[in-house]
């Protein structure tokens, strides 16, 4: 019994702490910005946070006057503005980069009225995509961009072109050219280099994601949602065929000695990204081309770069050369994401159950597709679930309710042997094979089950089809808190009834932690997704229809075993 007591309060402790850790993460006040901007020379504060040079710059150059904006934007400083039917994009002139991504088809955050903006060039969410080409010639003047419109508008063709060109250098015509597909959150990056000089040029292009420390809008600091940063974690990403996945926390590189480049890996394969929790900016080089990814702080901002350097090949005097990057900005879509490189689709990351959850996420998926409804998806699958489970739970609830028989002539054996534990213990395991009862028959069904449950868990968190995703009546968005706590309230209600329904523990500490988790659980879920919520409350129903069948089971045996005398 005392093993069986303890396991219990392990996972009811686990169960607990893994909560109301998530709570806390989840609803924890964000810091202040940190400040990523330089006083302008005239004492003005500038509304624009430091322009970052490109990859290879001196300290020095990082902190120029060139590269802090004044209060009001320089003449040059001009946007190109960019529709699709997915995606408005801002292009800024001055550095050729992309200076605001908005995704169309996904609501802000706490305003479903308005388009979700993931990239900006914001104090405070500052996020911008950059790209340039290194080694065309020594004595290169800043480029100046030159496009022939301001506004660009797919309008009824698949494709729209933003070509934007560089002529400072004698001999050198540098263009660079965003084409934005329909149906695609694919941005391909073109660089076409025209070589009119005497000499032959080898360009090295480099392609990198500007961000600030801070957490996403609408998010809480911490950088996850549960300890084990399964979900909700923000910053760069890579990965390669040789090292496969993996995360790079901003604090690991604030480790690192300021401005100065981290080389993360050299390969011939693979990505690098920046990850918030549903959404995802990677760039996509293509396969067999040599490349280096790297990291770097901001010296004395609040500014991280993630990207990768490719050296291209020399092009000759007198010739011209291409080189395209896809650049994608959107959902964590992980069909679409999967298609687009190997392993891009992990940037949904579940850590240690991804084994589990991956297939998880494939059978909602299914079942959503028939149903057409996230809502009634998540109730059919855990009606699944609990199919599947019902033999091991059955035998959990016959193996408790034997277990309550033997409480009266154990605790007679406690009051016999007194504090010698050895023959104390020795009594109860014979008395377990007179009687055959295996003693953790109650708790190991349960331990079988935690894993598929917190898989199925950690899926429907960072799902973002999930995401303003409406159920039924009040329930408009399942990523989001129940509005008028009606599922939280039926689900600590439900709770409730179920501990009721089943046998109650002889021991008295775990008969209060028994009764205590209900009232624990039912506060912290009135702040979860309501996908969330509307799981475990099924879980709980499908537990008390469950326990009601074996209580009724139990107890025709039980009258069937007086009948015969037994």
């Amino acid at each position: 019994m005392d093993t069986q007591r303890l396991i219990a309060l392990i996972i009811f402790t686990f169960s607990g702490f893994m909560l109301w850790t998530g709570w806390q993460k989840h609803n924890a006040p964000p810091p202040a910005p940190a400040s990523t901007t330089v006083a302008a020379a005239t004492g003005t504060t500038p509304t624009l946070a430091p322009t970052p040079v490109t990859p290879g710059a001196t300290p020095a150059a990082a902190v120029s006057p060139q590269a802090v904006p004044s209060a009001a934007p320089a003449p040059a400083d001009k946007r190109i503005s960019v529709q699709t039917d997915l995606l408005q994009v801002e292009i800024n002139t001055l550095d050729s980069d992309i200076r605001q991504v908005v995704l169309l088809k996904h609501p802000a955050h706490g305003d479903a009225t308005k388009p979700l903006t993931l990239m900006q060039d914001k104090v405070g969410h500052y996020f911008i995509a950059q790209s340039g080409l290194l080694g065309l010639s020594a004595n290169r003047p800043a480029p100046k961009w030159v496009a022939s419109q301001d506004h660009y508008e797919l309008g009824g063709a698949d494709k729209v072109e933003v070509r934007l060109t560089d002529s400072e250098t004698p001999g050198l015509l540098v263009t660079k050219v965003y084409t934005f597909t329909r149906g695609s959150y694919v941005i391909d990056v073109r660089f076409e280099v025209k070589n009119d000089t005497a000499a032959a040029v080898t360009p090295t292009a480099w392609y990198q994601f500007v961000r600030d420390g801070n957490p996403p809008e609408g998010e809480s600091a911490g950088g996850n949602m549960f300890t084990s940063g399964v979900v909700t974690f923000t910053g760069p990403s890579l990965y390669s065929e040789a090292k496969k996945y993996r995360k790079v926390a901003f604090g690991d590189i604030d480790k690192r000695k300021n401005d100065e480049e981290f080389v993360e890996e050299e390969a011939t394969d693979g990505w690098i990204s920046i990850v918030q929790h549903y959404f995802v900016s990677v760039w996509l080089p293509g396969a067999n081309v040599k490349r280096s990814f790297f990291t770097r702080k901001w010296r004395d901002t609040n500014l991280y770069s993630a990207g990768v350097k490719i050296g291209l090949p020399a092009i000759a005097a007198g010739a011209q050369a291409t080189y395209t990057m896809p650049l994608y900005v959107g959902p964590q879509e992980q069909v679409h994401l999967k298609a687009l490189a190997p392993g891009l689709d992990l940037v949904v990351d579940y850590g240690w159950l991804t084994i589990l959850a991956v297939p998880m996420f494939e059978i909602l998926s299914w079942i959503n597709k028939v149903v057409g409804n996230w809502g009634w998806t998540i109730i059919i699958f855990t009606i699944l679930i609990k199919a599947v489970f019902f033999p091991l739970n059955q035998k959990a609830g016959k193996s408790m309710a034997h277990m309550k028989e033997l409480a009266p002539k154990m605790e007679a054996m406690k009051q016999r042997y007194g504090d010698d534990k050895v023959k104390l213990n020795q009594a109860m395991m014979d008395l377990y094979k007179t009687e055959k009862i295996n003693p953790l028959g109650g708790c190991l069904p349960i331990l079988v089950q935690m894993p598929f449950f917190i898989a199925l868990y950690w899926v429907l968190l960072g799902a973002v089809e999930l995401r303003n995703t409406p159920w039924i009546g009040w329930i408009h968005d399942l990523s989001s808190p129940d509005p008028y706590y009606i599922l939280p309230i039926i689900m600590g209600v439900s709770m409730i009834v179920q501990t009721k329904l089943n046998p109650a523990p002889p021991d008295p500490v775990q008969a209060k932690v028994m009764m205590i988790m209900p009232i624990v659980f039912s506060f912290m879920f009135l702040f979860f997704p309501s996908g969330l919520v509307l799981y475990w409350t099924m879980q709980n129903l499908l537990g008390i229809g469950q326990q009601w069948y074996i209580n009724k089971h139990i107890a025709e045996m039980e009258k069937k075993d007086k009948a015969h005398g037994k």
